[in-house]
């Protein structure tokens, strides 16, 4: 006799303790390449979304119901990050997952929160998964019935949670932008009920099938135009699966970008690790490059262990994220953020708070995150250094030890400020005093009555 899906929830939560440590290891590595775009507005997009350097990702479908892996039990890969009831056979979980769509009921939805969150956190940019792996649509689409539309939430007002999603944050003055997945594990042109779905890849032969192929390329192009000209303004596309791509997955990305492009003529288009003319930054995940890179980049982080809810979840604090932000920014890249609402469609309180924590440090030290250019010597003990866009003004970002005590002096090498030229701290708006102490530099450090053991941000004239 089959579980009922209330059965099958309990017990991916059972198993979701497993997963949690081991999920961490895997990432979608980074491209080695970067070619800039040719188009003079793209580059012009790509220039104001290199400002913004803090942005959001929401993962959010089925899978946030019983709060687990996004997308990934369903695929049937022996792998210790993606957790499934062994009790049960492979195809009656997977067909009890697809059945989560009759429990998908978000009844306190509140795009409006997700944006005042996001905007008090000083995120200036967001992504929102339209379609995750697992072919879920939260938009409505009209090459499938598997979409939010026909979920138990379809006679809600706010249904079409993309439509009121993407309002809400344009209201709020957000470089706006689609996350959608490649591949897609409920469309019978990829995994072919015909065949077991033994890996994440398409399940059949492409040679011997070309016609499903080309129905899946047509249904691929169908969607993305589907979002691109009935979802407003966008200025990214986030294309997630990297392994779906030429030479043997083509799914023909000259032509979904011409026709991106002809609805969204500045698009940024993100074909994440898919070196080349569509993927217009890069996106190392998880993780922070070595080194400066000279190109546009971000690395995309979540808040806790996972990308979508998941209960009892340990969250980094504030000064953890800001601390990732500096280095980021100092290294020329931008941080993405990763953040699940709830099953109910709202940010948790726990999240809120530590948003608001990041956004209340940037509103007095954003001056040197947003819209900061890299600077030759951006790295010394543990304060970092980005430069204004103009070159003018150069901005130590001091990162403390959170376990051990407060320094007496802060200290680093070269990056001299003029003499005749203050050093300011962003935190006070004071003046501090400062000492060349051969090739190093020394400030005295605030009293403290005045800070906090949280990063700091001094500002100056560099020394030619």
């Amino acid at each position: 006799m089959k579980k009922s899906v209330f059965s099958i929830i309990g017990l991916l939560l059972i198993v979701f303790p497993i997963k949690m440590q081991a999920q961490q290891g895997f990432i979608h590595e980074r491209s080695t390449e970067y070619d800039w775009p040719k188009e003079k507005e793209v580059l012009a997009k790509l220039d104001k979304w290199q400002d913004m350097k803090f942005g959001v990702l929401f993962h959010w479908g089925l899978y946030s119901i019983p709060g687990i892996v996004e997308s990934w039990s369903i695929c049937s890969e022996d792998v210790d990050w993606i957790p499934r009831d062994s009790t049960i056979s492979y195809e009656d979980y997977k067909r009890n997952y697809y059945k989560l769509i009759e429990k998908f009921n978000p009844v306190d939805f509140n795009p409006d929160q997700w944006a005042d969150v996001a905007k008090a956190a000083g995120m200036k940019y967001m992504l929102f998964t339209t379609k995750h792996h697992d072919g879920f649509n939260l938009f409505n689409t009209k090459q499938t019935e598997f979409s939010v539309m026909n979920s138990a939430f379809k006679n809600n007002p706010k249904a079409d949670v993309a439509k009121y999603v993407f309002e809400a944050f344009r209201q709020k003055d957000f470089m706006i932008g689609a996350y959608f997945s490649k591949p897609d594990w409920h469309c019978e042109y990829y995994w072919w009920p015909r065949y077991a779905t033994p890996t994440r890849n398409v399940n059949y032969s492409i040679d011997k099938h070309p016609d499903r192929w080309k129905a899946f390329q047509k249904y691929t192009y169908n969607q993305i135009e589907e979002l691109m000209s009935n979802y407003g303004k966008f200025d990214i596309l986030w294309l997630d699966g990297g392994w779906v791509a030429a030479p043997k997955q083509d799914i023909k990305m000259d032509s979904i970008a011409k026709m991106a492009r002809t609805h969204q003529s500045d698009l940024l288009i993100v074909d994440r690790t898919i070196h080349g003319k569509y993927e217009n930054y890069q996106t190392p995940e998880r993780s922070i490059p070595e080194e400066q890179l000279p190109y546009p980049w971000e690395s995309c982080i979540p808040l806790s262990p996972d990308w979508g809810w998941t209960p009892n979840a340990k969250f980094k604090s504030a000064n953890t994220v800001i601390a990732d932000l500096i280095e980021v920014t100092a290294k020329g890249g931008s941080l993405l953020l990763g953040v699940g609402p709830t099953p109910k469609g709202i940010i948790q309180p726990e999240v809120e708070v530590i948003l608001r924590q990041i956004g209340q440090w940037l509103k007095v030290n954003g001056e040197g995150i947003y819209g900061t250019r890299i600077t030759p010597n951006y790295k010394s003990n543990n304060v970092w250094f980005t430069a204004s866009k103009d070159g003018k003004k150069l901005y130590a970002l001091y990162v403390p030890n959170e376990k051990g005590s407060l320094p007496k002096s802060i200290e680093w090498e070269n990056n001299f400020p003029v003499k005749s030229s203050p050093v300011i701290l962003l935190k006070t708006g004071k003046k501090v005093k400062w000492v060349k102490d051969g090739n190093k530099i020394k400030i005295q450090f605030p009293g403290k009555s005045e800070i906090s053991k949280e990063p700091l941000v001094f500002s100056f004239k560099l020394q030619k």
